[in-house]
């Protein structure tokens, strides 16, 4: 926590009930018997005063009664909008419990039940019958603090549920939290915001107790200038801090990351971190199967917003790592298909979306009519790679993955799909149908998978977009970088795969991707990657940063965020 000190004291400028209803700073029991004198607390609190690992103690058996996944997210919002310290704290002793109770897949569902549930408001709502108030209540939400991040949603795509329309701040909020937790990021330099420009989603319109904006969802240029005058007011007000685009539409996504990078720190979760852990996995099962990226077939089943994504990151790896490899030369290593079968000319205007560039689309005269469907492109293209981001549980079958390792010795396949239930293959079945030759990473969590002939076990790697995005902001923010380039997040992409078990143990059956427990260490040094190559790229404006490797570990180091106590002193030209 940083702020005026006088002799390791914070100054703050609050007491009695507004002390202990402020989350920033309120210790409850952990209060001391000098801060409750002075600071208007005596009688308030118990007599007895905790240690924070008392609380963690208590908070971590109160969570435990909890029955269900919904129950104990709904006891860590409350928990969070009473003493941020309790709460990150929490959550970094029981970070692999607790991480799919705050994010994926409880997290969604209590973004859909956010009308229902709702208690208290948290960060910033902006509505077009409100946009002339824009300026003022984005200040009001700043409170006069220079941000470092800020994590902002429109809700239409929201963690496999589609269109939650104002329950978009849950995931603002999830994003951010996850921020703090695996890359120490301030809490009280991060702001959640939803655009809460209506909904297409027919139960939330006809909910009488929805608490957003009960409209058809804004589109075109209204829409537009809305969300451009948001950027503006963040390009004016806080430049040096980053923007991160989440859970967009895929009609919005794209562009607005195209139209928005170059003017400031920008970052789109759902297409460049998906992206970038994809390449990552890649990257590190490429390594056991001594090839190139400039050397595969991928194939990419659902050219969403994920799928577009990932297969731009990829191919701007390929131009990065080819010397003399042009776009055009990198996107003919690419075959998207969608729901009309392999995207190709024939198609036509009116099924082809405007956002898959031209190079991605396949030319007519090397494709038959009928050459639409899954399995007749595997027998055409004869792919080392097949990523899955459709949604379609089952959609690789053992037919398809038969074939495919019928022309490689150690087939890639990354069924990505969330959740569980709309994974395209179970890794077990992947595994069996390649005789356990294959490598592969999912978009969820799966068991081990056992190998004939022993006890070892294949360790299936999870695609966890938290392993690398907090890493890539964190880099990006130290800096204080003027955007995130292309080559900053691949130089994250590199650093993860180099820390993957399965590279640093020459090991196939080990995970092609670190295991999320580890996720503050890895982005930590993912983010050492990002500054160092933001540095190269003389985006980077922050003064004092180091221009030495080992200078500039030690400073990161000392400038994270951890959930720790202060001692306060009352000062009445103190924070609050």
């Amino acid at each position: 926590m940083m702020g005026l000190k006088n002799q390791d004291k914070v100054k703050i400028s609050l007491k009695g009930p507004s002390l202990l209803n402020n989350p920033r700073f309120n210790k409850g029991t952990a209060f001391t018997r000098e801060e409750r004198d002075q600071l208007g607390l005596r009688g308030r609190l118990p007599f007895a005063v905790d240690t924070l690992d008392e609380q963690i103690e208590r908070a971590y058996k109160q969570y435990k009664s909890r029955e269900t996944n919904i129950l104990k997210n709904s006891f860590l919002a409350s928990l969070k909008s009473q003493n941020w310290t309790l709460y990150y704290a929490l959550l970094s002793k029981y970070l692999i419990e607790m991480f799919p109770i705050v994010y994926t897949p409880t997290e969604a569902d209590a973004i859909s039940e956010y009308s229902q549930l709702f208690r208290r408001s948290e960060g910033l709502y902006i509505s077009p019958p409100e946009s002339d108030y824009m300026e003022e209540e984005f200040l009001d939400a700043c409170e006069g603090r220079d941000l470092d991040l800020i994590v902002v949603s429109d809700g239409e795509a929201i963690l496999g549920i589609g269109d939650q329309g104002s329950g978009g701040i849950g995931i603002s909020s999830a994003k951010a939290v996850i921020y703090t937790l695996a890359a120490g990021i301030d809490p009280a330099k991060a702001l959640a915001v939803t655009l809460d420009v209506g909904t297409n989603n027919e139960d939330l319109l006809n909910d009488d107790l929805y608490v957003g904006y009960r409209e058809k969802r804004l589109r075109g240029q209204k829409y537009d200038e809305l969300v451009d005058k948001f950027v503006g007011l963040v390009k004016k007000h806080q430049p040096k801090c980053l923007l991160h685009f989440e859970d967009f539409g895929v009609t919005n996504a794209q562009r607005l990351l195209a139209k928005y990078r170059d003017q400031l720190s920008v970052f789109n979760d759902d297409i460049q971190g998906t992206g970038a852990v994809t390449l990552a996995a890649l990257q590190a099962a490429i390594g056991l199967n001594d090839s190139k990226l400039a050397e595969q077939r991928v194939i990419i089943y659902g050219s969403g917003s994920a799928g577009l994504g990932i297969a731009r990151q990829l191919r701007d790896a390929i131009i990065l790592e080819s010397e003399g490899t042009d776009s055009k030369k990198a996107s003919s290593k690419f075959w998207l298909m969608d729901k009309h079968g392999l995207i190709k000319e024939s198609l036509g205007k009116d099924k082809i979306r405007d956002e898959i560039e031209t190079e991605f689309i396949r030319s007519e005269k090397d494709w038959g009519s009928d050459e639409n469907d899954l399995l007749e492109v595997v027998k055409k293209v004869k792919p080392t790679v097949l990523i899955g981001t459709s949604t379609q549980a089952g959609a690789f079958t053992q037919e398809i993955v038969k074939e495919m390792s019928k022309h490689v010795d150690r087939p890639i396949i990354f069924p990505l799909s969330n959740p569980t239930s709309k994974c395209e293959a179970d890794p077990k079945d992947i595994r069996e149908w390649s005789n356990h030759k294959a490598l592969i990473a999912t978009g969820s969590p799966f068991p081990p998978v056992d190998i004939p002939g022993g006890d070892k076990k294949y360790t299936v790697a999870e695609c966890n977009n938290a392993l690398i995005y907090p890493g890539l902001g964190l880099g990006t923010i130290l800096s204080r970088s003027t955007k995130m380039t292309d080559s900053m997040i691949i130089s994250g992409s590199k650093r993860l795969s180099e820390l993957s078990p399965c590279s640093t143990n020459n090991d196939p059956n080990e995970s092609l991707l670190p295991d999320f427990g580890n996720a503050p260490s890895v982005n930590f040094e993912i983010a050492l990657n990002v500054i160092k190559t933001s540095q190269e790229e003389k985006v980077d404006r922050e003064k004092e940063l180091p221009k030495n490797e080992k200078e500039i570990r030690k400073w990161a180091e000392e400038k994270a965020w951890k959930p720790k106590y202060e001692e306060y002193e009352y000062d009445l030209e103190g924070m609050r």
